[in-house]
């Protein structure tokens, strides 16, 4: 089925921010009196939620948008693309669209975003949810293959030209071997159109450059986990690269309000993806009451 028709009830628009300029939001749910923040991962865009958007916004007033530097969103050259940057991205979009407060859900990066806005601005977050999340340390000489697999990857989308198998190749990484089949020819080829882009191509280095100093062995963005006070769950897959079970088994304790869930399909890094219908009614058990089951 189109990505597009999976987005058939949402609004696809653009917000204008003070700092981050123009960015693309998916919208549904308007009216609803809760609002949940729907945010990616590095080098992706809001179609990564594409089968969430309307299913949840059934419930909740559900915003998905593309990070500065990304997707269709403005590409800007003159910030350092830190945590900080998507932080203050998150607190101005709330701030323009006049939400006080959100369930926030992170993917990847999304989800050290997440954890970075609860810890600054704790008065503004109801429940996280830290999907498949980054910012918790590496247990696994598995995952440091990974991640160094990642920056290699996600370089072809930088200084070079993107072919379909490149893209392909960067999403194949995100899925668990076993739901490559749900890559279609559009997915791949949306992304691609997103990453062949000039303005792309340009803020590409700028928001890469994080991977590539963490394989040249500098430190990773870490989530302060222990100040995050708002009650969590750590939503998890049997596949994940970079992060295992064992990684989120690890971090759980450090969480003071925290939970974790390991999804019952076989997944990778985008469960919201692989498995939407018990992403989205695990999401909605615990947005409504702080439990899973």
């Amino acid at each position: 089925m189109s990505i597009w028709l999976d987005f058939l009830g949402a609004e696809i628009r653009y917000v204008d921010l003070p700092t981050y300029g123009r960015t693309r939001i998916a919208e549904a749910g308007h009216g609803k009196p809760e609002a949940l923040i729907l945010m990616h991962g590095i080098g992706g865009h809001l179609e990564a939620y594409a089968k969430n958007v309307v299913a949840l916004g059934e419930h909740y007033h559900v915003i998905a948008f593309d990070y500065v530097g990304h997707g269709l969103s403005a590409k800007k050259l003159d910030i350092e693309y830190s945590i900080s940057d998507y932080v203050e991205q998150l607190r101005e979009l709330l701030d323009v669209m006049g939400i006080d407060k959100a369930h926030i859900s992170g993917e990847s990066l999304g989800g050290v975003v997440t954890g970075g806005f609860a810890v600054r601005y704790p008065q503004r977050v109801m429940r996280a949810v830290f999907n498949t999340t980054g910012g918790i340390p590496i247990v696994s000489e598995q995952g440091r293959q990974d991640l160094k697999n990642l920056a290699e990857l996600s370089a072809k989308s930088s200084g070079q030209k993107p072919s379909f198998d490149s893209v392909l190749a960067r999403m194949q990484w995100l899925l668990y071997e076993g739901n490559w089949d749900l890559l279609s020819e559009e997915l791949v080829n949306s992304r691609l159109a997103i990453y062949s882009r000039e303005d792309f191509q340009a803020s590409a280095p700028l928001v890469y450059s994080r991977l590539r100093k963490v394989n040249e062995g500098g430190t990773p963005d870490m989530i302060e986990l222990e100040k995050v006070q708002c009650e969590s769950l750590l939503l998890w897959t049997s596949h994940n690269p970079i992060h295992d079970v064992a990684a989120a088994e690890l971090a759980l304790p450090r969480l003071p309000k925290g939970q974790l869930y390991v999804m019952k399909k076989l997944a990778g890094h985008w469960p919201q993806y692989e498995s939407p219908e018990e992403f989205n009614q695990v999401v909605l058990n615990f947005l409504s009451s702080g439990r899973v089951a």
